[in-house]
């Protein structure tokens, strides 16, 4: 089984300045709540780093732009999608929004990957 975390931006050095400039100017407003609980302005936080690294759970990261195109699907966003023999979604855009914390997103991945 993979995880697959679909990110609420699209790919891309204009996007991705854009992404930076809402996190630091209005982040009560911004729309990506994983990209909001995984990373700083700049780098990803050393917490989830050294969490997926450590994990047996194979994952994989993706804008909306990069998972629509390689899928060929489309969900609300962000979305965490358990792909086993076909795609489900493993946590909501709903469920996503409510998280509050590095930690509360951490044990709800540890819970769906085993």
């Amino acid at each position: 089984m993979k995880l697959i975390f679909v990110y609420n931006a699209d790919a891309g050095l204009m996007n991705t300045l854009i992404d930076i400039g809402h996190k630091a100017l209005s982040p009560q407003t911004y729309e990506c709540n994983l990209c909001g609980l995984t990373f700083g302005l700049f780098t990803e936080h050393k917490q989830w780093k050294q969490f997926r690294e450590e994990s047996d759970t194979e994952m994989e990261f993706l804008h909306r732009d990069e998972f629509e195109q390689k899928y060929a699907h489309k969900f609300k966003y962000p979305v965490i999608l358990k792909n086993d023999e076909n795609l489900s979604v493993a946590i909501s855009e709903a469920e996503l929004n409510e998280i509050k914390t590095l930690d509360e997103l951490i044990d709800k991945v540890k819970m769906i990957a085993h």
